[in-house]
């Protein structure tokens, strides 16, 4: 009933989003290209497709094939309290990078993580300070006044962009035409086991076009779980765990959790929840808290006994060969 209410305000939405991309599409409003090799990582929605696993993917597999070139992350850092551009250093915290670009860079020190809600500000002052050889723009699909050399476009299986609804009505941000803009297609959170009817159902879902590289995904939970003390068997929690959540779309991992046999409590909060001393005294009166990589870097010393899974993106065979493939010579 509340999607049928507000369906009407969805189709004016659609009709503002698509004017603003026609906007961009004719020459109306100026993109901005750069020197700096850059590779858009986005979405058509509001979350939950895997952007920063995918980020963390590609910097491994360009840590691995271009090792003596530096590597910088440029993102918005969502719900963080500074403003303005913010580089990652030691001395940085969650609170003030925002959860995801503060777990890249713990991950990967060597990566220079920047937030700026201004991109063309933010690519500017990388170009001018570090002098990355490659930028990669976490979240940035919608953000038309910069042009990237690549865009890879994410949509969850299951969750297809085509059979969404705008906002507020459903979840989809920008304008399901954009999709054309996209070099690579990305179905993330595919069935470990997909079919080859199944893609081809997808694929007939999607129509990309001749240009287009479709390719599918899905996650790979880690064998251990980490806290203060390193990793750790999951056996450690026991059979009876308590999983808190701070995700857009917690579903596949609960349903990987409970697929090993495990009783799971839930505690599902809001994507980039900022825990309050209410929810971490409630947190708190569990033991052993698993959850996931973004929430342990925001609740870490705040909750005693907490754990958390790490994923990471894997593409089927051939689709790893021709991603990898794609992108590096784009790139290149």
């Amino acid at each position: 009933m509340l999607r049928k209410i507000l369906y009407p305000f969805s189709l004016l939405y659609a009709l503002v989003v698509r004017l603003r991309n026609l906007a961009y599409d004719k020459g109306w409003f100026s993109s901005k290209t750069y020197d700096t090799p850059t590779i858009c990582v986005g979405n058509l929605s509001v979350g939950g497709t895997g952007k920063t696993p995918m980020i963390e993917f590609l910097i491994r597999m360009f840590s691995s094939g271009f090792k003596s070139q530096k590597i910088a992350v440029l993102s918005r850092g969502y719900k963080r309290s500074s403003k303005g551009y913010q580089l990652a250093e030691n001395t940085s915290s969650v609170l003030e990078i925002g959860d995801e670009p503060y777990q890249i860079y713990q991950k990967f020190p060597e990566v220079a993580v920047a937030v700026d809600a201004d991109r063309r500000n933010g690519i500017s002052t990388l170009e001018r300070t570090i002098a990355p050889d490659l930028i990669l723009l976490d979240d940035a699909f919608q953000h038309r006044k910069v042009k990237a050399t690549l865009y890879i476009l994410l949509t969850a299986y299951g969750k297809l962009y085509v059979d969404d609804l705008y906002l507020p009505a459903g979840n989809l941000r920008d304008h399901k035409v954009s999709a054309k803009r996209a070099d690579i297609i990305v179905v993330t959170k595919c069935p470990p086991h997909l079919s080859k009817n199944e893609k081809q159902r997808v694929i007939e879902r999607l129509k990309p076009r001749a240009y287009q590289r479709l390719v599918f995904s899905y996650l790979e939970y880690g064998k251990a779980i980490y806290g203060e003390n390193g990793p750790q068997e999951l056996a450690v929690l026991g059979t009876d765990i308590t999983l808190v959540t701070g995700i857009a779309d917690p579903a596949p991992l609960v349903a990987y959790l409970k697929g090993l046999g495990l009783n799971v409590t839930h505690l599902k909060f809001p994507d980039h929840h900022s825990f309050s001393a209410a929810d971490l005294e409630r947190i708190n009166t569990k033991s052993q808290v698993l959850t996931t990589e973004k929430d342990y870097v925001r609740l870490k010393g705040n909750v005693s006994e907490l754990y958390y899974l790490p994923i990471a993106h894997r593409f089927f065979k051939p689709d790893d060969e021709v991603f990898e493939k794609w992108v590096m010579e784009t790139v290149a």
